[in-house]
């Protein structure tokens, strides 16, 4: 399965029922092995998760801490962009050329990077630490 279908199929399985906007969101774990998630909402708004914040969780559960390639899907006439927490959650765990294919269900599509999304991204570097 690629990813943008890994997205896609995944979106299905999102838990909406106060917004009826589900989103799906796969990224690629420098291993080649694809982890997806889903928007998990909760009658307390701000409890819920994120699609985006879904698929890295599953990433880092199973070990992985870089992401190579990242799809997220919605049913929305545009291309729907990661929130800003989910643009700072993809910018630790991704290099900002990683390219970010933003879809529809319905067809158009965007590509972006992850420096796109979060030009001037908090990092460690901001924190006086390289990183390593």
């Amino acid at each position: 399965m690629d990813l943008k279908s890994a997205a896609r199929a995944v979106r299905e399985n999102a838990y909406a029922p106060y917004s009826h906007y589900k989103v799906g969101a796969a990224v690629r774990g420098a291993s080649g092995l694809i982890y997806a998630g889903c928007n998990v909402e909760n009658v307390a708004y701000p409890e819920g998760t994120c699609a985006e914040a879904g698929a890295i969780a599953a990433m880092v559960a199973a070990g992985e801490t870089e992401i190579t390639e990242v799809c997220v899907i919605a049913d929305s006439p545009t291309p729907a962009s990661p929130c800003g927490g989910c643009r700072q959650k993809l910018a630790e765990f991704a290099r900002g050329e990683v390219t970010v294919l933003l879809a529809t269900i319905d067809g158009p599509e965007q590509m972006v990077t992850v420096a796109d999304l979060l030009p001037g991204a908090f990092a460690t570097s901001h924190m006086g630490r390289d990183g390593a």
